[in-house]
């Protein structure tokens, strides 16, 4: 008769063995026991086999066939513990349930329950935290194979269990067996095992696989999983970054514009005037600079039209309603873009004479070419939307809206400029940097001379400082309060305006205008920096040091916000929605109306966002966009970097300076290729790169066709966890089972 049971390191099973070993032969049998263990942690699976025979015992092996199982965890009861198990043999579990509660997956054996674990805790037999059971269940398999009590008692007295016999004798009394009738009846009577020849030592040629299943001996299995990864946490829009990307690079322009179709219209227009948080958050800047996605970005959308139905027949939803959207930047486009590919009609209200808003009106064309803006908006338009521009909507206009439609956007972005309180600031020649870029980008005009300063250190000042060295200007000079490395402007946009020639001058505070007419001078006070503020950064101090320059001009670039003056009498403006008195209207906001965010991207994500607000408001089943979580993203010290060469990032070529300065004509060139996508460690992401595979120690993990993965035989995996260290890309980890 063999016995074999299933327990965890500090249980007591190979102890149990031989305490039923012990029990037979003092009923006079042959019998052999052995544990299955080596250097496993306490809780790890461990196997004990106990052989009973009328006849001296020659067989060695473990046992495969087992005429009765033990199983001491019932977190290990399963296939691999059964495995081998004649029908009709004995299953004895440390379980509190019932034995008709394992008969639908057990019925074809004599399954017998205890609560060992309990009694043996009673009884204080091991810790609080660890409870040994073996002496306990030890008593109830006597019982279930009709040992009387005192073959127990006396085999304890020789053992030194005295103090244990308690806990034995009370599992005696309450082990549970199935009832006469069900299942397959009694246990299998004792017999002599069948097993494999043993052959002599010098037999022995070769280690031929044993076929045990080890699969039972893990405490953790590897899986593999999606992590999210850091370039699409940071991506306000919501874009797969790292799909895209790895698409561009294997599959080319047409997949990767697929998949960027599905989260952005303005691909094109993002490829070039992005700030680039998903660059600013790559892991790979940790290792040898940042894959240039931005770059890649341009790269398909100037192949593909990115903005596209969603399908053959997106144009028809079962309910399509109608939505108006008061403004046309790039809030409102994606707003437009989203609902009209659900099948909705759509009418945007633009003040201007062409969609586009302040990617039209403010950022000049050396940075976004009119022909790049004017195919994407085109293709947003092709969809069904409906544009009237050239309509300034007042307070009353605006109320109406809710009348005549289901539902409506406001993306009228930041119309409310800073100014500047201070002597002079109404001199003849101070303006309103957002007022000037308008001059140059829609009337063509904005000539300047002589000695510009431009104050501020975002990207509009930028935009100022290098379209006014286009209209003319001998000299301009930058001024900010702050450090240049608490600057808001994207990085390449500063020093692109300075190899242009723009000086930057920095911790300086504007505090009066000086002229007759018009403003010949600035008067600039030095800034110490000081504690931080609300947002993070350091608080400027001004302080009486001052210095005077000479100017021309000065523009303005001191920061924008919503104008709310705009709304009807009455309408509030609460997290996104809008209300009259304490009543929720079907009007929504979007873009920098709403967060005051300041870039295209993050316009896009809020257009999205309330794209699916409003939908949600009247009853669809949607899925509202909300930004990634950037705390759950891969962190640079989960990616093996000895698994990656080193390689620079690829550069767009710029022209040359005397020829960029001269005109308006785009200074950044595109890529050649899509080369750089293969630099992306594809974090949290599987490639099938086979790491997995060749270090698995066991050999159990088979690729499959490709770009299905791999197979895992968990049958045999021991959960060593090699595979998960040596994934490079925090593509695996270990879970429970």
């Amino acid at each position: 008769m063999e016995i074999r049971l299933h327990g965890r390191g500090g249980q007591g099973g190979v102890t149990c063995a031989k305490i039923l070993a012990a029990i037979h032969a003092r009923l006079g049998k042959s019998v052999q026991t052995f544990g299955d263990y080596a250097g496993e942690r306490s809780g790890a699976p461990v196997r004990a086999y106990t052989r009973v025979s009328e006849t001296p015992i020659t067989n060695r092996n473990k046992v495969y066939e087992p005429d009765h199982v033990l199983v001491l965890d019932n977190t290990l009861l399963g296939d691999e513990a059964v495995a081998g198990l004649a029908p009709g043999g004995t299953l004895l579990v440390d379980s509190p349930e019932e034995p008709d509660f394992f008969e639908e997956r057990f019925g074809q054996f004599h399954v017998a329950t205890v609560d060992a674990t309990s009694i043996a805790r009673k009884h204080g037999i091991g810790t609080r935290s660890l409870v040994i059971v073996n002496t306990t269940i030890a008593g109830a398999y006597a019982r279930v194979m009709d040992i009387p009590l005192e073959v127990v008692e006396k085999t304890y007295a020789s053992l030194g269990f005295q103090s244990n016999l308690d806990a034995a004798r009370e599992a005696y009394e309450h082990v549970r067996l199935r009832q006469p009738g069900q299942g397959e009846g009694k246990p299998a009577p004792a017999q002599q095992a069948a097993h494999a020849e043993v052959m002599p030592l010098t037999d022995h040629r070769e280690s031929p696989p044993t076929g045990l299943r080890t699969g039972s001996w893990r405490v953790l299995m590897p899986n593999y999983v999606q992590n999210l990864a850091p370039c699409n946490a940071w991506c306000p829009a919501g874009n797969d970054v790292i799909g895209f990307v790895q698409a561009a690079s294997k599959e080319g322009a047409e997949a990767a514009a697929a998949l960027l179709s599905a989260s952005t219209p303005l691909a094109a227009t993002c490829g070039r005037v992005c700030p680039a948080p998903c660059m600013e958050g790559c892991n790979r800047v940790e290792y040898d600079g940042s894959v240039n996605i931005r770059a890649l970005e341009r790269w398909i959308s100037d192949r593909v039209t990115v903005p596209r139905a969603q399908s053959e027949d997106s144009g028809t939803a079962e309910q399509p309603r109608s939505f108006a959207i008061v403004g046309g930047g790039p809030a409102g486009l994606t707003a437009a873009y989203c609902l009209a590919r659900a099948g909705h009609k759509v009418t945007i209200y633009e003040t201007e004479k062409q969609l586009g808003g302040v990617l039209r009106t403010g950022i000049p064309t050396y940075r976004l070419p009119r022909d790049v803006l004017d195919r994407e908006i085109e293709a947003i338009v092709a969809l069904g939307v409906e544009a009237r521009c050239g309509q300034a909507l007042d307070a009353a206009g605006l109320a109406e809206l809710p009348r005549q439609y289901d539902g409506v956007i406001m993306a009228t972005g930041m119309q409310w400029l800073r100014g500047l309180r201070v002597e002079g600031s109404k001199l003849q020649g101070v303006e309103q940097g957002i007022a000037y870029l308008h001059r140059v980008n829609i009337d063509g005009g904005g000539e300047l001379s002589g000695h510009v300063v431009v104050l501020g250190g975002g990207n509009t000042a930028m935009d100022c400082a290098r379209s006014a060295l286009r209209k003319g200007a001998e000299a301009v000079t930058v001024a900010y309060r702050r450090t240049r490395k608490e600057m808001p402007a994207i990085h390449e946009e500063i020093e692109e305006a300075e190899e242009e020639g723009v000086k930057l001058l920095f911790q300086r505070q504007p505090v009066s205008f000086s002229g007759e007419s018009s403003v010949a001078a600035i008067e600039l006070a030095e800034v110490e920096m000081g504690e931080p503020d609300e947002s993070g950064r350091r608080r400027p101090v001004v302080t009486d040091r001052t210095e005077t320059l000479a100017c021309d001009a000065v523009l303005l670039a001191l920061g924008q916000g919503a104008d709310t003056d705009v709304l009807p009498e009455g309408w509030k403006l609460r997290d996104g929605r809008m209300y009259a008195g304490d009543e929720p209207i079907m009007v929504f906001a979007a873009g920098d109306f709403s967060t005051g965010d300041g870039t295209v991207t993050h316009a896009i994500g809020d257009g999205r966002r309330a794209a699916d607000r409003v939908l949600q408001a009247l009853g669809f089943e949607v899925e509202v966009f909300e930004r990634p979580d950037r705390t759950k993203a891969v962190p640079a010290t989960d990616i093996r970097f000895d698994h990656f060469d080193r390689a620079q990032p690829a550069a767009e070529p710029n022209a040359a300076v005397e020829e960029r300065v001269a005109n308006f004509d785009e200074v950044r060139g595109p890529l050649p290729d899509a080369l750089e996508g293969h630099r992306c460690f594809s974090c949290g992401h599987c490639t099938e790169c086979d790491n997995c595979l060749v270090y698995c120690p066991e050999g159990i993990i088979k690729r499959q066709a490709p770009n299905e993965g791999y197979l895992l035989d968990y049958s045999y995996c021991k959960g060593c966890g090699i595979c998960a260290v040596e994934c490079p890309r925090k593509a695996m980890e270990m879970l429970l089972p």
